[in-house]
């Protein structure tokens, strides 16, 4: 029985690039295979070898092709054959030797058959297992006259295996798709002549203790996570990890709200995503939002199941979870790559390490590192003893002790650079994160730092973009924006869409789906049940989304980001209130009439019952103000659970007709006497939007 070999793996033996062996197939031997995962069977292999190692390894490709019975795979060519000159058909298998032939491991009949073509039909037929006479009568059925050396294409072999009851994947057409846009664009003013490789930038993403942290500490042989409150990463970290050579930069984020901050601000940071996943937890709505972050910014993924040491590990069931998020695994004929590991016992992180080297191989990343330095602040923050200080991550060129700079509004001259094991460092080259003093004020994450000629020019371009910032606030998306745009030709509605139940969640995508006018359609960049999040809001300010609520509502912070990114937050009682208001803008006919606007929030921080059976909440405005006639609506962990009238609006003793912001206050409801501590009671207002 033949054995097939991984192209990366077969490249590793022969000492050469897989994106070389690569080439090589493409050029010598007409086979299309766009990434490193693919497998050829033991023949393309023991060509591949001598077309690199030369015609030396002729006779271990005879040995190779022995199977373990003893008996050789096709005949040698007699002593005769050879006195008369004939050179032996190598190529060729002996008709002996097709009929007899046993199946590929990875070719089941009537399972699927991955096509690496082109083949003769007595190649097709000895990788089948089948006889070659059986296969040309099922093609002449099919109306392909075609003898056993004759070379047949993908689409005539698709039609007869598929009449057998075999699926047919194109190794072409199905190369993973872990790179979708191939090699990274240089940045502006890499000089071509001067790129050198870099490193990758590998951004982990998941769910909260999911293990991110406790997985980086078994790459960096350090002991992190257990000097963070509650085993929580609290904010971004960068580090490098040396690997067979190569460097690998890693971001520690607090799960991918940061991620999708940078995005946010335009910041293309992260060559590859590593998407933690626990075994025994799987598949959760904080991993379902990284995935979708992760699509969002086209980054490829390489999933990491971690905890399989524990009892209850089963990464069958994750693996179906993620098929069902889009992310197919590579065994099941997907292109997700999904590497087992165990932090506590280290296993399985070389194989994580040498996928993702495999990923950034075929990235082709280079960096310019003799021009000025240029990076994106990862983090920030205003230390007491020290000032302003940033984490910056060097892209490209090379950045020196004493250089000005200027990134987004703030600028300075490099004083000291420290690495992340706390180094000092004189200069710093690609791919390489630094933490920097010298900075007039703390950056903001995302914003992209340059080295300038001098002080000066780096003090007018933070000028000038701080004027230009307040000159020109970045526009969300809103319904009403997407009417003006439909005129202007737009076909696309983008909506992250947010439900108190999975129930409702699916009877709204399904409706939404099948809304669509004139060829304007809806596209739904993300769905998921609780409270609209900060996570949601930066999901859409980088989509050009707008969020739907439907009895849900959004917490402060979220509400916050999206008046100042001008993301809009629309929130629905009845579904088809919302159908009606998403359809009249995919005809173009919205017109807003009356505009929601919250008045006050108020946190519920004791309950007091009183005589008559009467309840009353002791609160806290948190934000705007509380107003007695306003209607009100009480939000428990997100999700609406009563709406009406305030019965009564009370400070001490008195009665009064509001409460302002800080201030605390007694709040009794009509017909609703079931307060807890921690809801959040919200006044609004319904106010005529002129058009």
């Amino acid at each position: 029985m033949t054995k097939g070999i991984r192209v990366y793996e077969l490249a590793r033996e022969l000492g050469v690039t897989s994106k070389k062996l690569l080439a090589i197939l493409q050029e010598e031997m007409n086979i299309t295979l766009n990434n490193h995962m693919a497998t050829v069977n033991d023949q393309v292999a023991a060509r591949l070898r001598r077309l690199v190692q030369g015609p030396e390894t002729k006779e271990a490709e005879q040995k190779e092709e022995v199977p373990a019975g003893g008996a050789p795979a096709q005949p040698v060519a007699a002593p005769a054959a050879k006195e008369k000159g004939r050179p032996p058909q190598r190529e060729m298998p002996s008709r002996e030797a097709v009929n007899g032939a046993a199946p590929s491991p990875s070719v089941v009949p009537g399972r699927t058959f991955t096509w690496q073509g082109p083949l003769t039909v007595g190649e097709l037929a000895r990788q089948l297992g089948v006889n070659p006479t059986d296969l040309i009568r099922r093609l002449i059925q099919k109306g392909v006259m075609a003898a056993i050396n004759q070379t047949i294409d993908f689409p005539q072999a698709r039609d007869v295996l598929e009449s057998m009851g075999i699926q047919v994947v194109n190794a072409e057409e199905s190369s993973r798709k872990l790179v979708k846009k191939g090699a990274r664009p240089l940045l502006a003013g890499d000089d071509p002549q001067r790129v050198v490789p870099r490193g990758p930038v590998v951004a982990v993403l998941g769910h909260v203790d999911h293990g991110k942290t406790t997985l980086l500490d078994a790459i960096r042989r350090t002991r992190v996570a257990q000097g963070e409150a509650g085993g929580i990463t609290q904010k971004i970290g960068a580090s490098t990890v040396d690997w067979e050579g190569q460097r690998i930069v890693f971001l520690d984020t607090p799960g991918h709200e940061a991620f999708a901050a940078m995005r946010a601000r335009g910041a293309q940071v992260t060559d590859v995503a590593v998407l933690v996943v626990a075994a025994e937890d799987g598949v959760m709505p904080q991993t379902i939002e990284a995935i979708q972050h992760a699509k969002s910014a086209d980054v490829p993924i390489v999933v990491a199941l971690t905890k399989m040491d524990r009892e209850g590990a089963n990464p069958d069931r994750v693996k179906r979870q993620l098929a069902e998020q889009g992310l197919v695994p590579e065994e099941w004929g997907g292109d997700t790559v999904v590497v087992p590991v165990s932090a506590k016992k280290g296993e399985g992180i070389s194989d994580l390490l040498e996928m993702i080297l495999l990923v950034a191989e075929l990235l082709e990343l280079k960096a310019d590192p003799q021009r000025r330095a240029v990076g994106t602040v990862i983090e920030a923050q205003l230390d007491r003893s020290r000032g302003p200080v940033a984490t910056v991550l060097v892209q490209t060129g090379t950045l020196k002790v004493g250089d000005a700079f200027v990134a987004g509004k703030t600028w300075g001259k490099v004083r000291s650079m420290m690495d992340d094991r706390g180094r000092s460092l004189k200069k710093a080259g690609p791919s390489t994160p630094v933490e920097i003093l010298g900075f007039n004020e703390a950056p903001e994450a995302g914003d992209v730092f340059q080295v300038k000629a001098s002080e000066k020019e780096a003090r007018a371009a933070a000028e000038r973009a701080a004027e230009e910032g307040a000159a020109q606030q970045k526009r969300g998306a809103s319904l009403a924006e997407f009417h003006r745009q439909t005129q202007e030709g737009k076909k696309e509605l983008a909506l992250i869409l947010k439900a108190d139940t999975q129930g409702s969640l699916e009877a709204l995508q399904q409706a939404l789906r099948q809304l669509k006018e004139e060829d304007v359609g809806v596209a739904i960049v993300h769905g998921g049940i609780g409270g609209i999040n900060l996570s949601d809001v930066r999901l859409a300010e980088v989509a050009g989304a707008v969020i739907l609520g439907f009895n849900v509502r959004p917490e402060t912070s979220a509400r916050q980001e999206a008046e100042r990114s001008g993301v809009e937050i629309k929130t629905y009682r009845v579904i088809y209130e919302l159908l009606d208001e998403v359809e009249k803008s995919l005809r173009g006919l919205l017109v807003p009439e009356k505009e929601e606007v919250v008045l006050g929030l108020a946190e519920v921080r004791q309950v007091f019952r009183l005589p008559g059976g009467q309840v009353a909440a002791g609160c806290y405005v948190q934000s705007g103000k509380m107003v007695r006639r306003a209607p009100v609506r009480v939000v428990r962990q997100g999700v609406i659970i009563h709406e009406g009238a305030m019965a009564s609006l009370r400070r001490f003793k008195d009665d009064v007709r509001e409460v302002a912001e800080g201030f605390e206050c007694g709040i009794s409801l009509e017909k609703f006497h079931d307060f807890k501590e921690g809801d959040l009671i919200e006044c609004y207002e319904m106010r005529d939007v002129m058009v």
